[in-house]
């Protein structure tokens, strides 16, 4: 069974995910795709693809937040 935090402690995976949507924000590593008339961009991300970036990115975050 988990521990309860101190007042105003965060975990490590709440801190990994704040740190994910800044990254995602500022870089836009994941881009929408250009809608259009039933045609799509062939360069553009499929969404399998945004997942494993954003999950690899997220690992990265955490791994960084507990310091490995």
């Amino acid at each position: 069974m988990e521990q309860p935090l101190p007042n105003g402690a965060r975990r490590n995976e709440d801190i990994a995910l704040d740190l994910l949507k800044l990254i995602a924000s500022t870089t836009q590593v994941i881009k929408p795709a250009a809608s259009s008339a039933g045609f799509g961009a062939p360069s553009a991300p499929k969404s399998d693809d945004q997942i494993a970036t954003l999950l690899d990115l997220y690992k990265r975050c955490l791994s960084a937040v507990q310091g490995k």
